[in-house]
């Protein structure tokens, strides 16, 4: 397949991990249709600078036909890399404003895929949040974006605004999770060029 993916790249959301379903459901995808195709997905360290860092400098190498995906505020890091880069790109219920959405959560937090693990969300991440935010989004066509009217964590609406001109997949329920994940999935892979 011409000018598709050889490399794809997913973000997961805060307090999350590489173990979370939408994650592990593209792993399992790309393993039985694309098991060509270089998949990463690493845990993100809690300081959104150093998260952007780690990410930018471990796909340094990669080719421009990449793509990126991510959920919830792997959303907003996938658009701050799809901006950087140029790549195509899957939000899946993307957090649009985390520097506000995320002042609630200053102090210590689990990790939802393992419990007894913790991390401290330091005031000053709020702040890197902000300024790693891009002005706009140049390109709306490189997004595909699956948006829940059922999130209950995030407003669909500002999702839907954020992402205008983009190819946007409104949900009409779900959550913020977006459990029924399965049935979105080869539209954002045909999007992304990886099935016809």
């Amino acid at each position: 397949m011409s000018g598709a993916p050889t490399h794809l790249l997913y973000l997961h959301g805060f307090r999350s991990s590489p173990q979370s379903a939408k994650a592990r459901r593209v792993a399992a995808w790309l393993a039985e249709h694309r098991p060509e195709v270089r998949l990463w997905c690493p845990q993100l360290p809690p300081s959104p600078r150093a998260a952007l860092a780690l990410v930018l400098d471990g796909t340094a190498d990669w080719p421009a036909t990449s793509a990126v995906v991510g959920s919830s505020l792997g959303g907003f890091y996938t658009t701050a890399v799809a901006e950087a880069r140029g790549w195509a790109a899957g939000v899946l219920n993307p957090a649009v404003d985390p520097a506000r959405d995320l002042a609630a959560y200053i102090g210590e937090n689990q990790q939802y895929h393992a419990p007894e693990e913790s991390f401290y969300f330091l005031p000053e991440y709020v702040d890197e949040l902000r300024a790693l935010r891009p002005a706009a989004i140049t390109r709306p066509e490189r997004y595909f974006a699956v948006i829940a009217t059922g999130d209950e964590l995030l407003d669909w609406r500002e999702m839907q605004a954020r992402y205008a001109g983009a190819t946007v997949r409104l949900v009409q329920g779900s959550d913020h999770a977006l459990s029924d994940f399965d049935d979105h999935l080869p539209h954002l892979m045909r999007h992304l060029r990886l099935c016809d």
